[in-house]
C-alpha cells in the first residue's frame, strides 16, 4: 500500500509571505548578480540632505592656521601680545660715529646764569626799598648772597648732570644713538628701520629733535627712574627719546642735515 507524502501545514491567519523569501510550494530563488549593501546615511557617496532651516557654521578664526594649513597651530589667543623689542642700551653715546653732538656747557652755564641774575634783579628792587633806612643795605646784600647760594646750588648741580653724561645724540649710517634720560648718559640705539619719525618740538626756551620709534613699548624696560623721566617727556615732546639743539655745540641746521643725509628716506622727518 502506498502512503502519499505529507504536506506542511499551512500558514495561520492573516500571516503575509515577506517579499524575497519563496513560499512552501514555490520555486527556489535563482542565483543573480551580487546587490551591492544599501549605503547608510551619511555616506560620502551618499550624502544626506540637509534638514530644513540648517546652515554651515564659519570655522573658528582661533583654529585657522596663518597659512591655511591642516594640523598646523593658530594664532595666539587674544590679548597675548610679543615682549618688547631689545636694543642695545649703553651707559654713555659712543663717539665713533661719523656724526656726534655734544652738549655745550657755554650755552647751558650763560643761560642758568642770565636766568639767575634775572631772579636777583626781581627781588632786589623792592627788596631795596624795604631796606632804604640805616643798616638795611646789609641785610638786603646777605639776602641776597644767600638766595643766590640757595638757588645757584640747585642750577650748578643740574648744569654739571646735563654736561657730564656724554654726547646726546650720535648718528650714523645704520642708525642713531640717543639719551633715554635727559640729565644722565644712559643711551639707546634705534636703528633707522625702528623709527617712525623725528621731529622738533620746543619748550620754552629748549628745542628739542624727538624721535619717535615704531614701537611705542621701546625703552620701556629699562628701569623706574627711566620710565618716569620718559613719562615725563611723553606728555610735553611725545616720545620718551630727545635731544636738545640749541644747547648742543653742533647747530640745529647741522643736526637736522645729518640725520636727513644718513637715514636716507627710511623714516619721517619733519
Amino acid at each position: 500500500m502506498t502512503v502519499p507524502p505529507q504536506q506542511p501545514p499551512g500558514p495561520p491567519a492573516g500571516w503575509q509571505q515577506p517579499s524575497g523569501v519563496p513560499g512552501p510550494s514555490g520555486p527556489p530563488p535563482q542565483p543573480g548578480p551580487p546587490q551591492p549593501d544599501a549605503a547608510q546615511p551619511g555616506w560620502p557617496q551618499q550624502p544626506v540632505p540637509p534638514q530644513p532651516g540648517w546652515a554651515p557654521q564659519p570655522p573658528n578664526p582661533q583654529w585657522a592656521s596663518p597659512g591655511g594649513w591642516p594640523g598646523q597651530p593658530g594664532p595666539p589667543p587674544g590679548g597675548w601680545a610679543p615682549p618688547p623689542p631689545q636694543l642695545p642700551v649703553t651707559n654713555r653715546i659712543p663717539e665713533d660715529q661719523p656724526f656726534v653732538a655734544r652738549p655745550s656747557v657755554r650755552k647751558r652755564a650763560l643761560f642758568l646764569g642770565g636766568l639767575l641774575l634775572f631772579v636777583l634783579l626781581m627781588l632786589a628792587c623792592p627788596l631795596g626799598l624795604a631796606a632804604s633806612n640805616d643798616g638795611g643795605l646789609i641785610v638786603l646784600l646777605g639776602g641776597l648772597a644767600f638766595f643766590a647760594l640757595l638757588v645757584g646750588l640747585p642750577l650748578g648741580f643740574q648744569l654739571w648732570l646735563v654736561t657730564s653724561g656724554g654726547p646726546v645724540l650720535a648718528v650714523g649710517p645704520a642708525g642713531l644713538w640717543i639719551k633715554t634720560r635727559p640729565t644722565r648718559g644712559q643711551a639707546i640705539w634705534l636703528p633707522w628701520e625702528a623709527i617712525d619719525q623725528i621731529y622738533r618740538r620746543r619748550w620754552a626756551l629748549e628745542k628739542m629733535v624727538c624721535v619717535k620709534p615704531r614701537d611705542p613699548r621701546t625703552g620701556s624696560n629699562l628701569g623706574a627712574f627711566t620710565a618716569l623721566d620718559s613719562g615725563m617727556q611723553q606728555v610735553v615732546f611725545g616720545t620718551g627719546l630727545t635731544a636738545t639743539v640749541n644747547f648742543a655745540d653742533r647747530s640745529e641746521q647741522e643736526i637736522m642735515q645729518a640725520i636727513t643725509h644718513f637715514s636716507a628716506g627710511r623714516c619721517r622727518i619733519s
